[in-house]
This record gives C-alpha cells, structure tokens and sequence, in this order.
C-alpha cells in the first residue's frame, strides 16, 4: 500500500485560464461564445457532409468529417471545466476526473494529428497519383484509416493516465494550468517521475513529430510535383486545394511544438488556449469559408428544410 495515491480524495485545484481576478464574466462570456462557435461550426461540417452524398464519398470531405468530430471531443475534454471554474469558487477536480480528462484531452488530440496527416496523405495522393487515385483512396481504404486513427489514439492514450495513477501526490495538489495535462501532473508528484519523463521525451516526442514529417513530406511532395506542371491554372487550383490544410497544419502543430517540445518557453497556459479553444473554433471556417462545394451543400440542405417545412405546413 507504499505507493498509494494520497491525492484520491481531495484531488486537484485548478489554477485557471489567465489566474486574473475580477474578470471572471468576460472571460466566461468569450469561452462560452467561443465553445460554441466551436460545436455549431464543426457539427454543422459533420451534418452537411453526412446529408451529401457526393461530398461523402469524397475522401477529402470523408476525413474532414471526422477531423470536424475529434475537434468537437477535443475542445470538451477542457472548456467545460474550464466555464465552470471560471464562475465557481471551488475550482477543485476529483482525482479520476483528472486522469478522465488527461485521457480523453491526449485521445482526442492524437485523434486530430492522424487525421491531419491522413488528410495530408489524401492531398498526396490526389495530385501525384492522380490516375490511381480513384482505386486506391477508395471507400474501404478511406474507412481503415479513419479506423487507425482512431483506434491508435484512444488506445495510445492509456499510456499516460496509467502511468499518472502509479504516481503519488503528496505536496501541494494545485495544477497551475486549466486543465489536467501529463506535465503540470509530473510537476507536482512527490514519487519518482523519471519513467514517465522518459516517456514524455521519446514517445510524446515521437507521437508529435511523427504525422507532423508525414504532412511535410507529403507536401514536398506536392510542391514538387506542382511546380513540374506547366499550366499556372493546375498549378493554382493544386495549392488553393492544399491551403486550407496547411494553415490548419501550421496553426496545430506550432501551438503543440510550443508547449512540449520547448520547455523553456513563456506563456504555455496561452499555446494551449490557441490549440484546444481556437484551432477547432477556426477549422469550420477555414475549410468552409472559401470553399464553394461546402457552401453548395449549405444551400442544397437549407433548400430541404425549407421544402420539408412547407410540406409540414
């Protein structure tokens, strides 16, 4: 019983967003505004692409869809606690709920860095093989890898709260950050944590860098198949499609970089606002905004609402 966990019962106080006392309601209101932006943008990615059959067959729209989903895990895995510390005087979080969320948190954001590198493989394949890419990003294909992904990071992600369990917590039990993350719990154990760290440098390294040089080999790539094309039209129409992709790919893997692989760096609790608020807020219309397949199926659905409701009628 040496190594039980002291922290069980009381569990762990969380520090807060920005820690500023005072304002409180209009940090509320953003996150809220923001939380919310987040689940009617990338719902509404999953209902249009879901009610369209072309775009779900189109591997493109297929993977964004889910990508649409694991944001909309990613963001509630934090922003719910997060709210509801920013308006309760009791900012404490029971020690299972913590490694809950350290679960899901790490789940559904290895979800989204496979699918981005799935998407990145997919742009690949469309524009180098263009001729083969019909039968090999087939429907089947598409539903393995979205598969992989998915069970690769819900699987992955048991390594780190299992690990987190075995620790003991007997010093000061404040996370100073806003939610539960594998190394602000490092930080406050009182047993041995060079297992875990071993695992944070090798593996968390490996998990992060890993789709991150998959997207950009497959963009050289890209690039260097587009740059061989003559006509500036192909050319135009190649990085319109891949714009999109990269500036989700930018904006993700920067923020991440930021907090884990630069541990020296200032302002962490604000990287990891950008990555778990702001990115899956901004994705819907990244990918929607300047795209007129998407608008072109916003319209077909509202025009069967409307028909539906004037047959209700």
């Amino acid at each position: 019983m040496e190594h039980r966990n002291e922290s069980f019962v009381s569990g762990f106080t969380l520090q807060g967003i920005f820690n500023q006392a005072g304002h409180e309601d209009l940090l509320f209101s953003i996150l809220l505004l923001m939380y919310l932006l987040i689940l009617l943008g990338n719902l509404l990615i999953v209902l249009l692409i879901r009610c369209d059959t072309h775009l779900l067959h189109t591997p493109m729209y297929f993977f964004l869809s889910y990508l649409s989903l694991a944001d909309v895990g990613f963001a509630s895995s934090t922003v719910p606690i997060a709210l509801r510390n920013l308006l309760s005087r009791d900012k404490i979080i029971s020690y299972g709920g913590c490694l809950s969320q350290t679960y899901f948190f790490l789940a559904f954001g290895n979800s989204d860095s496979f699918l981005l590198a799935a998407m990145a493989y997919d742009r690949y394949m469309a524009i180098c093989r263009p001729l083969h890419y019909a039968a090999l990003m087939n429907t089947r294909r598409c539903l393995l890898m979205v598969s992989g992904c998915w069970l690769l990071a819900f699987l992955h992600s048991l390594i780190y709260p299992l690990m987190l369990s075995r620790l003991s917590f007997c010093a000061s039990h404040e996370i100073r950050h806003f939610f539960c993350d594998v190394n602000p719990l490092i930080g406050l154990s009182c047993s041995d944590t060079t297992p875990i760290k071993m695992v944070v440098m090798t593996e968390g390294m490996l998990n992060i860098l890993g789709p991150c040089i998959l997207i950009v080999v497959s963009y050289g790539r890209i690039f260097l198949t587009v740059m061989k094309t003559p006509s500036s039209s192909r050319k135009l129409k190649a990085f319109s499609t891949c714009g999109s992709h990269l500036a989700v790919v930018t904006f993700f893997y920067g923020t991440l970089i930021w907090v884990y692989l630069l541990p020296t760096s200032e302002n962490k609790v604000l990287a990891s606002v950008m990555y778990t608020v702001v990115t899956p807020m901004l994705n819907p219309f990244i990918y929607s905004l300047r795209n007129n397949e998407m608008k072109g199926a916003l319209r077909r659905l509202l025009g069967q609402m409307q028909v539906f409701l004037n047959n209700w009628k």
